[in-house]
């Protein structure tokens, strides 16, 4: 099941692509004897639940082709197999994404917590209100079950009536490169190799050539890594595992607390925790980041990178020279 889950990063609710009875059957191959009825209810108190359709993709009215189609299933079922192998060779696999960004200030969070009396917070959520905006970062180690948080701290400019800090790929690239000095290099020692699963758009699109150069300069060239990334396709973005395994837990640990100031924001990531053994460290960044940036064709063609033969848009390893 752990390569068929989805999830809202929100709610925590979960969901499958596989039906109840091709799970009946997959395990009665293995000798479970077990009902789809009884698969139901096994889902459901692991929290997967039964959904209808939402309309919530944009894809600008136009429906998706049947080659679309057959193109996403497939780098589903490569992106398994990607995991499966690395699994097999005992080397990391991280789920990356940029959670949503929130404003510091003393704002209503959606939600309800424990408490005698409520809080009470500004009536309008304008952003001259706020102290700043918090943009976290995640990285979800899948095979250790560990959480990090990278919280860029963007603060409000009077002055110039605007925030001072983005989310960039250099800012998604960066903070990949801190949680592997951090921690990923002790974790695994002597690991040469990465697998980064990703979505398609944001700081780490797959159309990116920035994202693509520092992964290559930060973790390829620094470090001597070489980095496997397999993006999941657009409109996908909720199985990236890091969306319903760290992101949504975060949301349940601070729903209904305004998040006052950025300390605020570490304190809720760092008491993240699950009873399957979650664990989740945050980190303040303050370097900032501006929109914009560019590479140069030169240096972006040195780059030692290899497209792979599956959806080569979608998956490509970045490997040292020499």
């Amino acid at each position: 099941m752990k390569y068929e889950t989805a999830g809202d990063p929100m709610t925590g609710l979960c969901w499958t692509r596989k039906t109840t009875e091709k799970i009946s059957e997959e395990l009665d191959r293995v000798g479970i004897k077990v009902s789809r009825t009884t698969v139901a209810k096994i889902l459901k108190n692991l929290n997967y639940s039964l959904k209808v359709n939402s309309k919530k993709i944009s894809n600008g009215g136009v429906p998706l082709t049947l080659e679309q189609r057959q193109d996403r299933n497939e780098q589903f079922m490569y992106i398994s197999e990607c995991r499966k192998e690395f699994e097999e060779r005992g080397l990391p696999i991280i789920s990356v994404d940029g959670k949503k960004k929130e404003l510091i200030g003393n704002f209503k969070n959606p939600g309800t917590r424990m408490r005698k009396d409520p809080d009470l917070t500004y009536d309008h959520d304008f952003i001259t209100y706020a102290l700043g905006k918090a943009l976290p970062f995640g990285i979800f180690d899948i095979g250790l079950l560990e959480g990090y948080i990278y919280v860029g701290q963007s603060d409000w400019n009077k002055d110039e009536k605007k925030f001072t800090s983005s989310e960039t790929p250099r800012f998604a690239a960066d903070n990949i490169a801190r949680w592997w000095a951090d921690y990923g290099a002790s974790r695994y020692p002597g690991a040469d190799e990465v697998l980064i699963l990703a979505d398609s758009g944001g700081s780490n699109s797959c159309r990116s050539r920035v994202w693509k150069y520092k992964i290559y300069k930060l973790l390829c060239e620094k470090y001597g890594l070489k980095v496997t990334v397999a993006h999941y396709p657009t409109g996908a973005s909720k199985w990236n595992p890091i969306e319903h395994r760290l992101f949504s837990e975060l949301s349940k640990n601070w729903k209904g607390a305004p998040l006052i100031s950025f300390e605020t924001v570490l304190k809720y990531a760092r008491t993240t925790k699950t009873k399957t053994g979650l664990n989740v460290k945050a980190r303040l960044v303050t370097k900032k980041y501006k929109i914009g940036e560019t590479i140069c064709v030169s240096d972006y063609d040195k780059m030692n990178l290899k497209p792979h033969d599956v959806h080569p848009k979608w998956n490509y390893t970045l490997s040292p020279v020499g």
